[in-house]
């Protein structure tokens, strides 16, 4: 029993480091953006109002939405909008016409990933780093160096596994909470009436008051709930109930206190509205709270570079991109990748957008389009799981997610009015995303459909084959081939050159599924063809770690002798030649030559022994 406890206050404890970094660093700059936005009259009546409704949106959004209902929409312990993806596509798997439109909403959802995860590192780092200008105004020249500097050593370091420093995230993380806990305290103690903005009726108030403001201000507002959507990626690192008990015992308590105690601090000195954060502390404290803030906002741009890392390998197993470099960090833990593509890729995009926006409050005018957007495919798709997937009745589907269809709604429509402020720059990047992926999926497809229609049966070429059977040689050969039950190219290159065939010969495809994990009881299938020959297909998730050789033990036990100094693995290495009036457009069908190109080898993909492995080339026409 004490062991079980041990074990959940450390998971609720990595879960307040690792899941709530983002969301808790909202409270620098959510309630300045508001008021610093010139649309709100400062008046005490629109201070309660603004207060009730962060409060009420953290309640709805995080505190219902997420942690309540798409919590448990788990996929197999899973989370995240890949895992959601794959739920709902498995749902309406005979509503093939449904199924293709949820998937292209999905992949979009998953790319607007990548237009967040370059604005928060920014918006985060920079609002820490700018507290410095409260301490003087002759800081203001260092902001955007120090900026840079810091996300720079962050990316550096990356390549180096985050194992050491990860145990510090989730106590300096808690810090961070019990500080603008004590923060907010602090202030609430002056002015325990600003209290009485937990009443949903002074929410209810100021919209009713001011329609048009509350509906621009929204933009603002959807500050506070940065970060949300790491509840539901991060489930499968952490499970359900240390998450929800983060949430409701530190994280949502201390951003509460801290945002009323802002509004009280706003209440006895309006002009704090330039930096109210900041503003909160006494003087000998404003240092070491800009050195926590920095800390605190670093640990949450950690974790979502990790989590691009995460959703790059799924989206690549899923298909929908080529195969990248993955170095991985850790011995023990197998999450812990390194993609040096996207790890400077992003750093790239982020310092480009600190130098772009120069400030958090310009920053604030590009974020949120992005993050609603996926709020709202979110609801979406949890639709379609509850009500195809669990099969539950109309009428509570549309209730339950009704409701936040509607919320997320009017927050992605106050958003793009910042369209033409910055807002473009995250969909710039989601586009671009999408066009690659899109690219790739189709390409893949053409190549399949020439590679199908120009291919050999197998079982019939190895009957023609034996008839005068070539040399045998000792040893095993591993041919990998896209399509199951046909002829590898590198199979009859090597019969044509070679003139021999192994003592043992695996013919091996491997199928990426819609599902995270795939165990080991099905992780292969094996089919006998004769002559010591073998049909093998391996079956990984989107969240396995593919690892061939190790995969082939079992087949052993099929009668085939795998000696590992004595097994070739021989690889078929494709040049796609692009041709007019194809398949795709013109550009489209050399965009996805050039990634087939510069794709990452399949044998470090499937962590294959480089002195065992053959490659042999071929051309192929799209």
């Amino acid at each position: 029993m004490s062991a079980s406890k041990s074990s959940l206050a450390a998971l609720t404890l990595g879960a307040i480091g690792i899941v709530y970094g983002d969301i808790g660093t909202s409270v620098l700059y959510a309630v300045k953006e508001v008021f610093g936005s010139g649309h709100v009259v400062f008046t005490p009546e629109n201070v309660y109002g603004i207060l009730s409704i962060f409060f009420w949106t953290l309640t709805l959004i995080v505190s219902l939405k997420y942690v309540v209902l798409v919590l448990r929409a788990d996929n197999k312990g899973e989370g995240g909008l890949v895992a959601m993806l794959a739920l709902a596509s498995q749902s309406v798997k005979d509503k093939p016409a449904l199924r293709r439109v949820l998937l292209m909403v999905g992949v979009f959802g998953a790319c607007l990933f990548y237009g967040d995860g370059v604005i928060t590192p920014a918006i985060s780092v920079l609002s820490a780093i700018e507290g410095l200008e409260v301490a003087s105004p002759a800081f203001k020249r260092l902001v955007i160096p120090l900026t840079l500097i810091i996300l720079f050593c962050l990316f550096f370091v990356q390549k180096y596994g985050t194992g050491g420093i990860g145990r510090f995230f989730g106590p300096i993380t808690l810090l961070w909470f019990v500080t603008i806990a004590a923060l907010g305290v602090m202030h609430i103690a002056d002015n325990p009436a600003i209290l009485a903005a937990l009443s949903p009726h002074h929410a209810l108030r100021f919209i009713g008051d001011n329609p048009g403001t509350s509906f621009i201000i929204l933009g603002a507002v959807v500050l506070c709930v940065t970060g949300a959507e790491a509840l539901y990626a991060d489930m499968g690192h952490f499970g359900k109930r240390p998450i929800r008990l983060a949430w409701f015992a530190i994280v949502m308590p201390a951003l509460t206190l801290n945002y009323f105690g802002q509004g009280a601090l706003l209440l006895q000195r309006p002009e704090a509205v330039k930096n109210p954060f900041y503003l909160m502390a006494p003087d000998w404290a404003l240092l070491p709270l800009v050195v926590l803030a920095t800390m605190a906002t670093v640990i949450a741009s950690q974790a979502l570079i990790s989590g691009a890392f995460s959703v790059t390998k799924q989206v690549i197993q899923l298909g929908y991109l080529p195969r990248l470099q993955i170095r991985h960090t850790s011995v023990k833990e197998t999450g812990q990748i390194y993609m040096p593509f996207i790890n400077w890729g992003l750093f790239i995009a982020i310092a480009l957008a600190v130098m772009l926006f120069k400030s958090s409050s310009n920053l604030a005018s590009a974020y949120g389009i992005a993050v609603t957007l996926d709020m709202l495919i979110t609801t979406v798709l949890t639709f379609f799981v509850i009500r195809y997937g669990w099969r539950y009745p109309l009428w509570l589907c549309i209730s339950a997610t009704g409701c936040f269809f509607v919320i997320d709604l009017a927050f992605f429509s106050s958003n793009m009015l910042k369209l033409a402020d910055g807002g473009w720059f995250p969909l710039l990047i989601g586009g671009a995303i999408f066009t690659l992926m899109l690219t790739w999926k189709e390409g893949r497809h053409l190549l399949a459909d020439k590679q199908r229609a120009d291919a050999i049966d197998l079982r019939s070429f190895l009957d023609a084959v034996f008839i005068s059977p070539p040399a045998r040689v000792e040893g095993t050969a591993v041919f990998l081939t896209s399509e199951a039950g046909t002829v590898p190219n590198a199979l009859l290159h090597n019969l044509k050159h070679n003139k021999v065939l192994h003592e043992n010969n695996l013919f091996v495809t491997v199928r990426n599924h819609e599902t995270p994990w795939i165990g080991l009881d099905k992780r292969i299938e094996i089919t006998p063809l004769g002559h010591d020959c073998w049909q093998v297909i391996v079956n990984y998730g989107f969240k396995n770690d593919p690892d061939l050789p190790a995969a082939l033990e079992p087949v052993r036990n099929r009668g085939c002798l795998m000696d590992a100094m004595n097994t070739s693995y021989f690889l078929s290495r494709d040049v796609v030649v692009p041709t007019f009036g194809g398949g795709m457009a013109d550009w489209r069908e050399k965009l996805f030559a050039q990634m087939h190109h510069n794709a990452s080898a399949a044998a470090d993909f499937l962590h294959l022994p480089n002195n065992a492995v053959v490659e042999l080339g071929s051309k192929v026409e799209i």
